[in-house]
């Protein structure tokens, strides 16, 4: 049935590869993200932000949040999963899911690499996408870290 955004404006998709939406304040360069909307949306101009950068901190949920909690509806299919912050280097720090099968190997300071994630679907079959990163050469066998195991 297709694929969309949890939230519209998060993300851009070009040539296949996806990028964050952020914004730059006209009058002294300072990142935001989201790109902010409304009144505060005209002191920005739009920008593409960087697709790598490194994992500054994180934390790992292992418990369904409470509710508005959006994501699948049934507690019992919970899976825990990381969240952390990355740094995108000259530009902001942006919190995220961070995409990882063992949570022992994360580290701080390991290279990222900004990806899709499935979140949920919707009742028509739409698939549900969050942002998150990975290690940033996650294609080679590697723990979460970026280094070889």
């Amino acid at each position: 049935m297709g694929q969309r955004p949890l939230a519209e404006g998060m993300y851009r998709i070009v040539d296949g590869a996806p990028y964050l939406l952020g914004g730059r304040r006209k009058s002294d360069g300072k990142y935001a993200f989201p790109l902010p909307q409304g009144e505060d949306g005209a002191l920005y101009e739009p920008v593409r932000l960087a697709s790598e950068g490194v994992l500054w901190s994180f934390t790992v949920q292992r418990f369904r949040p409470k509710t508005p909690y959006a994501g699948r509806s049934d507690a019992k299919s919970f899976e825990p999963y990381a969240v952390g912050y990355v740094e995108l280097p000259g530009q902001i720090i942006v919190e995220s899911h961070i995409v990882c099968d063992d949570f022992n190997s994360l580290k701080i300071g390991a290279a990222m690499r900004l990806t899709l994630v499935p979140f949920r679907e919707d009742p028509d079959g739409t698939q549900v996408m969050i942002y998150g990163f990975e290690a940033a050469d996650a294609r080679r066998p590697q723990g979460c870290n970026g280094e070889r195991t």
